[in-house]
């Protein structure tokens, strides 16, 4: 079933285009890859779903509502930048969780934080640059959203760390659940990924289903992914 619409998006900064008339569907239940180089639009298009940045023409339908404050409450999004203060503690960002969003989960939260590694005493400055993704990322799977959007979820994480996100992160999600995630960490998504969506200079160049490309092309996403960028 479609969760998510996106007709003729289009974003320009000043005369910079970054997305050009970009058509995109989101069905309910799956995990879908926006896979592409740097400056590709990824992030932008990521934001204008969650309703933070707005588009120059165009528009994104969730669940049918137009982009707004019915749809930020059905989309969970965690963005590459730490917007948390580096004072609070991580209990305190739960808290501050709870008090924004009405469907974040404390209970479940918690129980993500213990299995992420992290102390609910940690103040935010102390935590390195993986820490602070791994309690974004708890901030972000504790709401009981319809789409999950996630931005470089596995930045700055060791490989050992990457795998752990990743069985985190799915096992937190339900089954009718959507998830959206842009990385560049490609070899060690792509067995996660229902399927694939390749960007590039604000396109979608390439779409589909990650198993029948496999089967197609002969090759894995990753190596696909190399084909149509090159070694980017």
């Amino acid at each position: 079933m479609e969760l998510l619409k996106a007709e003729q998006i289009t974003k320009k900064y000043f005369t910079k285009p970054v997305l050009q008339g970009l058509d995109l569907i989101l069905e309910e239940g799956k995990i879908y890859g926006l896979l592409g180089p740097n400056a590709s639009g990824k992030t932008t298009l990521m934001k204008i779903m969650a309703g933070v940045v707005q588009p120059s023409a165009g528009q994104i339908t969730i669940q049918g509502n137009r982009v707004g404050a019915e749809t930020k409450q059905v989309v969970s999004f965690m963005p590459t930048v730490n917007h948390l203060p580096k004072w609070m503690k991580v209990k305190q960002c739960l808290s501050f969780f709870r008090d924004i969003f009405p469907d974040f989960d404390p209970e479940k939260a918690r129980e993500l934080i213990g299995e992420m590694d992290l102390k609910e005493e940690q103040k935010v400055g102390s935590l390195s640059t993986g820490m602070i993704g791994r309690l974004k990322l708890v901030l972000a799977l504790a709401r009981k959203a319809k789409l999950y959007v996630l931005d470089e979820p596995l930045n700055g994480l060791d490989p050992v760390s990457r795998d752990k996100v990743l069985k985190v992160m799915l096992s937190a999600c339900q089954e009718d659940n959507t998830i959206l995630i842009s990385s560049h960490i490609i070899n060690e998504l792509e067995n996660t990924l229902d399927e694939i969506i390749f960007l590039d200079q604000g396109r979608v160049v390439l779409s589909g289903n990650a198993e029948e490309f496999r089967k197609s092309k002969g090759i894995s996403i990753d190596a696909l992914y190399r084909e149509v960028f090159g070694n980017v």
